[in-house]
């Protein structure tokens, strides 16, 4: 199984890269529906975040209402980082079963976890290799005005709240250009997959070397016995 971190600026457009490595065969994981799930009402995070940051984050239903506790933590270090310790174990948790389920029935998969802000949190040691989608700046805050339906103003401001994207490019793997028609987006994904199903045989072949290595030098851990 090969485990793959993909990542981009707000607005790159990762969801549709995310769904064309789907169509071709790979399996995603949301961290943003991790979050979604962790925090159902009356669950332990729920009940973490309301006791942090009080009932007025919550909508009519009872639910967290996003829009609403991201304001209270944006701009604010000390709270997003008490917000992130009450969420991320739990969305850690979620995802280490869910990849701990794929291995066991599809040992060969290629696994991408759709992370936001995969970098911010420091997170690329977790991963065999990372993905980055770009786009230009100026187009990420005329996607992110019209997505969020908020101000020019606004959408700088979330842009700059992220670690800047030549930071970003030059810590991933590859980098995937979502600029221009989505059928030129279309190729150069088909050609990361490909580069992507070399690398998981290659591992695959030497996890299996590493087995038989480890076997070898310690055969009283062999329950089949030395081989023939």
């Amino acid at each position: 199984m090969l485990n793959v971190g993909l990542t981009g600026g707000i607005a790159c457009g990762k969801t549709t890269v995310a769904k064309m490595f789907i169509r071709l065969g790979g399996i995603v994981i949301d961290f943003d529906k991790l979050a979604h799930e962790a925090q159902k009402p009356d669950s332990p995070a729920w009940r973490d975040i309301v006791n942090c940051f009080g009932q007025d984050v919550l909508c009519s239903d009872g639910k967290i209402d996003r829009i609403r506790l991201g304001s209270v933590v944006f701009g604010n270090p000390e709270k997003l980082q008490k917000l992130n310790s009450i969420v991320h174990p739990r969305v850690f948790d979620q995802w280490h079963l869910q990849l701990k389920n794929i291995s066991a029935q599809t040992p060969h998969a290629i696994v991408f976890a759709d992370v936001p802000l995969l970098f911010e949190c420091a997170m690329q040691h977790l991963f065999d290799m990372t993905i980055l989608v770009v786009i230009e700046p100026a187009e990420q805050i005329e996607r992110l005005m019209a997505r969020n339906l908020i101000t020019r103003l606004e959408a700088q401001a979330r842009l700059a709240s992220q670690m800047p994207i030549h930071d970003k490019i030059a810590m991933a793997d590859i980098v995937i250009d979502n600029r221009g028609a989505v059928e030129e987006t279309q190729k150069r994904v088909q050609k990361v997959w490909q580069q992507l199903v070399e690398k998981e045989k290659l591992k695959t072949g030497n996890d299996h070397a590493a087995s038989v290595l480890n076997r070898e030098k310690n055969p009283d851990n062999n329950p089949r016995g030395p081989e023939e």
